[in-house]
């Protein structure tokens, strides 16, 4: 579909969201906008906790997660199949941490997001279907990360707070409405509001900030997706998945206990001088991953107070650029190609990546050409100004 058939489809929708923008602003309550929900959105809400009710996470695992090659029972299939990939701008200032859902993620991508602080685009769609997830702190977009989540097929949701927006530069808003994503895929909490996105200040126990305070919960905005009829279809019809290209997945061979991990341990930095975000991941072998640290400590998910692991972390270099303004914002080629480390199994292998276009799958090689398998399970991509010393 034409982008501006598109828009000109959704003109109803869009005077009818700017109203209830227009209403929240002047302080409808919760309880009121409980009430309006139409009976169609209640019943959603019963199905999907009697889905969820008749969940045993212990039954056969027979399901692949099309994103990182986990396997999960029917029943996660029968939700995450009625949906589509949500990826969330979740910060990394050490202020915010520890954040509250990236245990639960599929896929994690981290790079620069200004003054060589760390941001994540955390993707969401298997790993959060058993149970409803609270995620944040939400932060606003950057450029290269609508790049790196246009992968995710047609119209993935993306979910941010407010966004770089420097004409010709770092304009991510100005890209979000160049793609046709306004008031439909992109959840902005700007044009979204309360009670789908909340400020709690209390949640870490400890005076922040009012930007680390921003969250949601999957749940909720999966909602806001539903109401824009961006389940599993798009509003043409078409299967959010119908261009989408997967990894390949294989299952995990940890080295014997003879044998040490060639790459038991990897460490790197984003920035010099800034040790606060500095990472290391640790190799588990029990659980055949990697465990984070950042800053020189266990990177936990606040949720379940579970350390951060991946069962591949990859190392991604490109083109740096920046900082290009007094915001100190960055820029990164996502596009083309670059040299690569891809670590799992304890081990690691040297190789390239490559992207044609925006909405591109990002591939990653061998020295041989040949595309590397991930191992099932959460795949972090960290990504790295080229010439960036990565030890292990």
């Amino acid at each position: 579909m034409q982008i501006g058939n598109l828009l000109q489809s959704r003109k109803s929708k869009i005077i009818l969201a700017l109203v209830g923008v227009y209403l929240l602003s002047v302080g409808i309550s919760f309880a009121v906008f409980s009430y309006l929900r139409s009976p169609a959105d209640k019943l959603s809400d019963v199905e999907l906790d009697q889905k969820r009710g008749g969940i045993d996470l212990t039954a056969p695992k027979t399901e692949e997660c099309p994103l990182n090659g986990q396997m999960h029972t029917k029943a996660e299939h029968d939700i995450w199949g009625a949906r589509r990939p949500l990826g969330i701008m979740i910060e990394n200032h050490e202020d915010s941490r520890p954040q509250s859902g990236l245990s639960k993620a599929d896929v994690v991508y981290e790079a620069v997001a200004e003054g060589g602080i760390t941001r994540l685009l955390a993707v969401f769609f298997c790993g959060a279907s058993a149970e409803e997830v609270q995620v944040g702190p939400v932060r606003s977009a950057r450029t290269y990360f609508l790049d790196w989540v246009s992968e995710y097929g047609d119209f993935p949701l993306y979910v941010h707070v407010g966004g770089a927006n420097t004409p010709g530069r770092a304009n991510a808003l100005g890209q979000i409405g160049e793609y046709g994503w306004d008031l439909y895929n992109d959840l902005n909490q700007f044009s979204i509001g309360f009670p789908t996105f909340w400020r709690d200040y209390e949640r870490l126990g400890r005076p922040v900030a009012t930007e680390h305070t921003m969250y949601s919960t999957t749940d909720k905005l999966w909602e806001v997706a539903q109401e824009r009829e961006l389940a599993s279809k798009n509003e043409d019809g078409d299967s959010w998945d119908a261009d989408f290209v997967s990894w390949e997945f294989v299952d995990g061979e940890p080295p014997s206990a003879e044998v040490a991990p060639k790459a038991g341990e990897i460490s790197f930095s984003f920035w010099k001088g800034y040790d606060d975000y500095a990472v290391s991941w640790q190799y588990d072998a029990g659980g055949n991953g990697y465990k984070r640290m950042t800053g020189e400590k266990a990177h936990k998910d606040l949720n379940n107070d579970e350390q951060i692991m991946a069962s591949n972390v990859v190392v991604l270099f490109t083109t740096e650029r920046g900082p290009i303004d007094a915001l100190k914002h960055m820029l990164y080629t996502t596009t083309g190609k670059g040299k690569a480390l891809v670590f799992q199994n304890g081990d690691v292998i040297s190789g390239t990546w490559s992207k044609k276009t925006r909405t591109a799958r990002t591939k990653f090689m061998d020295s041989k050409g040949k595309e590397i398998s991930f191992v099932r399970g959460p795949i972090w991509i960290e990504v790295l100004r080229t010439g960036s010393k990565v030890d292990y």
